[in-house]
């Protein structure tokens, strides 16, 4: 299925634009007509800088995050939690626990959105781990971390958003579940969440928890405020 043809979902809105709030893969932008999204389509140029940029201020926001201890929802909060645990490599534990929805990508997404997902975790997941030596904080609070991170990464998304890709995870998972069985991509979401923020108190303090929930709700704001079907139209 093409990034281009969305065929009509049990949980549509009145629009028709397909309703998630899963945080970490939102669904691709929807144009109007064809002929209105080949005009607003992207060059190869500016999706290189948008998602060169956008790789930039979300690994920076997941940078922020590590250093203040903190967690995230979906597939990016599973890597964080088995960094913290086992003292793993966070860049490639995020590469291999996304590989299992890249089949579930192609068929919902289509090729483009895939193969730009898969590069968008690849190069977020490597220079959050490469950050620390470039860049490194003396001292980042948890309140902090949290508020900034959370914004941080939530705008690396929306870059993402805008040039057809995401940072993968559970929410590709959470948009095939609506359109195919009718299940609330955002409940899946919200659901897979609350149980990661659960196993969470097994490896970091109550109050580390307290604030990666900050953190997620801060990330979540902002893409409910700044991406909205028919408003934010860049594709």
């Amino acid at each position: 299925m093409s990034l281009e043809s969305h065929g009509p979902a049990p949980c549509d809105d009145a629009d028709g634009h397909l309703v998630t709030a899963g945080p970490l893969t939102p669904p691709p932008d929807s144009a109007g007509t064809v002929a209105d999204e080949k005009a607003l389509r992207h060059s190869v140029a500016e999706d290189v800088q948008g998602m060169i940029l956008a790789t930039l201020v979300a690994s920076l926001g997941l940078a922020i995050f590590a250093k203040g201890g903190l967690m995230i929802g979906g597939m990016a909060g599973l890597a964080f939690l088995v960094h913290y645990a086992f003292g793993w490599n966070f860049g490639l534990v995020f590469v291999l626990v996304n590989l299992p929805f890249y089949w579930v990508a192609v068929r919902r997404m289509g090729w483009e959105f895939t193969l730009k997902t898969f590069a968008a975790v690849t190069a977020c997941g490597v220079l959050t781990d490469l950050l620390p030596r470039w860049a490194d904080f003396a001292h980042m609070s948890s309140l902090y971390s949290a508020i900034v991170g959370g914004a941080l990464a939530g705008l690396g998304i929306l870059f993402y958003i805008r040039h057809r890709a995401s940072l993968g995870g559970i929410g590709i998972l959470a948009v095939y579940l609506q359109r195919t069985r009718g299940w609330s991509a955002g409940k899946v979401q919200m659901s897979f969440d609350t149980l990661l923020m659960c196993v969470a108190f097994s490896v970091l303090s109550p109050s580390k928890v307290m604030y990666s929930a900050i953190g997620a709700v801060v990330l979540s704001l902002v893409l409910m405020f700044n991406h909205r079907p028919g408003r934010y139209m860049g594709v």
